[in-house]
């Protein structure tokens, strides 16, 4: 089985082809950290690292680059507003990022490079393109000639005539064409600055990316990722400067996520309607949020809305109740004791259902090696859950059986990076009743080995059963 992205640079999907055998050079575009992120950034950052936990799980090692954009306009504002040193504030929001992102899961990148630990390199590569005849100076300032490039566009599916239509001409604007694209500002009075062949100044905000690129995973990377709203200017430009200063192709594939919506709306500033990560994860849980950013395909858009997060966690629950059903059902025929000799009379059994959790593992597969399709990937799990669930109703269940089901439910969870939390193990008393009418069943069957392993897994949970003839009741110790 193959895995097919599809790829913005071409718009249509593409088999997954990797320059090396077996790896994976990845870049995905990072925060700029003048504040925490919110929730359109929150799905870019869970869908890459629901990517990478794929490609790994299939066997791929995979090098992952993820940036900090601590150099930015909105930094230094911030820092003014706040008398703070714009290193303070660039430091502060990325611990903030590393809180809010490992509580969703988001794993630590491979590299997580800044730009100011590049500033060497960007001056290095801008005087390449300037060597080149690629960029010029102008009062302290470099700039990319686009005319110089003749693919520009050829991301956003854009001439450079359609461009120059959309772009507003400043007054005193002393680029050569409207198109043109700043590699290095020159400083301006109370700004953080860095010494330059060209004066005193700082890098422009799409060097960086190409800079890091060229630094942690080489000339040439397979997978470039990012949202939808970075495609123009600012992927468009990083495949310009990279690829005139080397000479062939940049990234393979260009994978890009749709926008996230509010109630239907555009999420803005303006409307209202901004959600804060960091806000949300005061009020739901985050794998609640995770699953919800991963409920539809990274590519469409994603309407955000409170009915939505109650889905989610329904949704959830439901997972959640089919693994303490299985856990427990395996734990307590082995408690029993009884597995082995249930295990005698139904080797058949155990080999159907090793046959039924492979079905349901390589559905999940094609799902998800359809240009990573998550939310099919969720309905396989979901497929894989009713069969468990219709599997533990029967009257041949082995532990084997169950621990097959629930280690597959596992596995799958975790590629999404929705492992259950430690609080989700605990019994509510939907799975309380359940796990009585599972011991009333064993005592008319007679099986009173199960019946006594249900009632001392129950007390473990502190859940006390008193046998009455209107019925089994129960209390907490």
């Amino acid at each position: 089985m193959s895995i097919y992205l599809y790829n913005s640079l071409s718009g249509t999907k593409e088999e997954l082809r990797t320059i090396e055998p077996g790896k994976v050079r990845f870049y995905a575009c990072g925060p700029t950290v003048y504040n925490y992120f919110h929730l359109g950034n929150a799905r870019m950052f869970v869908v890459f690292d629901t990517v990478r936990r794929y490609l790994e799980y299939r066997g791929y090692e995979v090098r992952f680059v993820q940036n900090f954009t601590d150099v930015d306009d909105r930094i230094i504002q911030r820092a003014q507003e706040t008398g703070q040193d714009v290193r303070e504030v660039a430091d502060y929001y990325i611990d903030g990022y590393f809180e809010d992102a490992d509580k969703l899961g988001i794993r630590r990148a491979t590299v997580h490079p800044r730009v100011t630990e590049c500033i060497d390199d960007i001056i290095s590569f801008i005087a390449d393109l300037i060597e080149k005849k690629h960029a010029y100076v102008a009062n302290g300032n470099v700039y990319f000639d686009t005319s110089t490039f003749a693919d520009y566009g050829k991301l956003s599916h854009q001439s450079l005539d359609e461009m120059r239509a959309g772009f507003r001409i400043e007054v005193h604007e002393e680029k050569d064409d409207p198109t043109d694209f700043a590699l290095w500002k020159a400083a301006k009075p109370n700004e953080e600055y860095w010494d330059s062949p060209w004066g005193p100044g700082r890098p422009g905000w799409h060097i960086e990316c190409s800079v890091m690129n060229d630094k942690y995973l080489g000339e040439q990377i397979d997978i470039h990722a990012g949202g939808r709203d970075l495609i123009f200017p600012h992927h468009e430009n990083e495949i310009a400067q990279t690829e005139a200063r080397t000479g062939h192709q940049f990234a393979h594939y260009w994978l890009h996520n749709g926008t996230l919506n509010i109630n239907g709306e555009k999420m803005s500033k303006s409307l209202g309607n901004f959600i804060m990560t960091r806000d949300l994860l005061q009020r739901r849980s985050a794998r609640t949020v995770r699953f919800f950013l991963l409920g539809a395909h990274y590519r469409h858009p994603l309407n955000y809305t409170e009915e939505a997060m109650d889905q989610s966690e329904q949704a959830l629950e439901r997972i959640d109740r089919a693994l303490r059903n299985l856990s427990h059902r395996e734990s307590a025929l082995r408690s029993a004791q009884e597995f082995t000799a249930l295990s005698k009379g139904n080797e058949g059994g155990d080999d159907a259902v090793r046959e039924q959790v492979e079905q349901s593992r390589q559905a999940f597969k094609r799902a998800m090696d359809d240009d990573f399709n998550t939310a099919d990937g969720i309905a396989a799990i979901f497929d894989g859950v009713r069969l468990a669930n219709t599997y533990l109703t029967g009257d041949r269940v082995t532990a084997t059986g169950a621990g097959l089901w629930l280690d597959l439910l596992e596995e799958l969870l975790s590629v999404l990076g929705l492992e259950p939390e430690e609080e989700s193990q605990e019994l509510v008393e939907a799975d309380i009743l359940e796990r009585i009418e599972a011991r009333n069943q064993a005592r008319r069957r007679r099986d009173f080995a199960e019946a006594d392993a249900i009632r001392d897994e129950l007390v473990s949970h502190g859940i006390v059963l008193e046998d009455t003839a209107q019925g089994t009741r129960w209390h907490k110790a």
